[in-house]
């Protein structure tokens, strides 16, 4: 009875452990977004060094936290941002909204994703809202926004 009492503890505490190391948390896909501020569009080109996966057109959406850390430089817990990207045409001298590839989010909670800087990462595969496509926690992207550091690892800048 008592070596089955000690199993079962420790196989309590064993799970636990691995949840807090797997990093629990997930970002959820934003409902609503495009509701938000709009912050900036952009064009990523053939030969840009992001070009893989990012190449196409960008639109990145803040929400009203997000808009705090964006002008403050310090971004406030459940500040959420998103990347949309979506491939592009060329037509008639003008660039035209293609397919979705992606809509990337950041979310701010300083607890809940410790080992990236405050931020959860995640992505989303075409117009899915359940097909995940950050398999690390986060520690890709985060290896990346690391530069900008000095802008809480956002590389959006205000502009009014």
């Amino acid at each position: 009875m008592r070596r089955n009492l000690f199993v079962l503890l420790f196989v309590i505490l064993l799970s636990f452990a691995t949840q807090a190391c797997a990093g629990g948390s997930k970002v959820a896909y934003p409902e609503n977004y495009r509701s938000w501020t709009h912050l900036k569009s952009m064009v990523i080109e053939p030969g840009h060094p992001l070009e893989n996966p990012f190449q196409g057109l960008h639109h990145v959406y803040g929400n009203d936290k997000a808009l705090q850390g964006l002008k403050g430089g310090k971004y406030p817990t459940g500040s959420v941002l998103v990347f949309d990207l979506l491939q592009y045409k060329q037509s008639d001298k003008t660039i035209q909204e293609g397919e979705r590839k992606l809509l990337g989010v950041m979310v701010k909670d300083e607890n809940a994703f410790k080992m990236t800087g405050g931020w959860g990462f995640e992505g989303f595969a075409g117009d899915s809202k359940s097909k995940r496509l950050v398999g690390d926690g986060g520690k890709s992207c985060y290896s990346c926004h690391t530069a900008q550091e000095k802008s809480d690892f956002v590389f959006s800048k205000f502009r009014s």
